[in-house]
Order: structure tokens, then sequence, then C-alpha cells
């Protein structure tokens, strides 16, 4: 899998997700918008989707092998802060819903941020933890 080129793909349906965000229904430019993203987002399936799967697959076996994998571009976050050093950042409550065995009771997410691309577990309201990163899988 080409990493830099899945860094970019998620990194440019985050900044089309943040600039849809920023308008309403009734302006002009939303239905241009929207068209843009799922244009995007079917791109990014084609190119990345199976690979993704996989590497999506090896995450949950390792921390919540309870939890169904879903199509990856159900673990792009709605809305990403972009930092002023081009940091890609998420809310808690961003990402799919997991259940971590080792974790029982918490709200735990996975999500995929990009630069660098990564996937990311969100611990309920106050912690983050990588557990894959540009090709390589993180502690869990």
């Amino acid at each position: 899998m080409n990493i830099e080129a899945l860094d970019k793909a998620v990194q440019e349906i985050a900044l089309q997700r943040n600039e849809l965000n920023k308008i309403d229904y009734n302006n002009p430019r939303y239905d241009d918008l929207e068209e843009a993203l799922h244009d995007l987002e079917d791109a990014f399936l084609d190119d990345f989707g199976d690979e993704l799967e996989k590497v999506l697959q090896q995450v949950h076996d390792k921390i919540c092998p309870d939890t169904d994998v879903l199509l990856p571009i159900a673990y792009l976050a709605k809305s990403y802060t972009v930092t002023d050093k081009n940091e890609f950042l998420v809310a808690p409550n961003e990402g799919v819903f997991v259940e971590v065995d080792k974790i029982p009771g918490r709200e735990t997410r996975l999500v995929i941020l990009p630069n660098p691309v990564r996937i990311v577990l969100n611990l309920g309201k106050d912690r983050q933890q990588v557990v894959w990163s540009n090709g390589k899988a993180g502690n869990a």
C-alpha cells in the first residue's frame, strides 16, 4: 500500500468534510461540495479499500475481536481540527464504536487520521492511543 498516497487521500477527504461542515444545505455550493466529497470517498475505497480492510481486521483482531470490521470510509471522522502546523486532530466522540475487551465499560472508538496516516483508538473523553501508523501496528 502506498502510504503517502493513502495519507494524501485521507487529508483530501478530511479537508472536504470540514469545508462541507462550514456551510448549510441552503448554500448554492453545498451540492457541488457534497458531490466532490462522494467522488473522493469512492476513489478512496477503490484505491485503498481492500488493503485498509485488511489493516483494520488486524487492528480489530488485536484490540476488539468481538466487533465487526466496517468499510474503511466509516472510520474517517465527520470533522477534523487542523492546527497551524497542519496536524490533524479529532474529537473523542469521532470514529467507529468498538468493544475493547481489556477496557470494559469504557466508550472506545477507532478513527483514521492523516499526516501521518494513522488509526487512533479514542478511549473515552480524555485519551487517544495510536494503534497503527504509517504501515506499522502500534500498541493497544
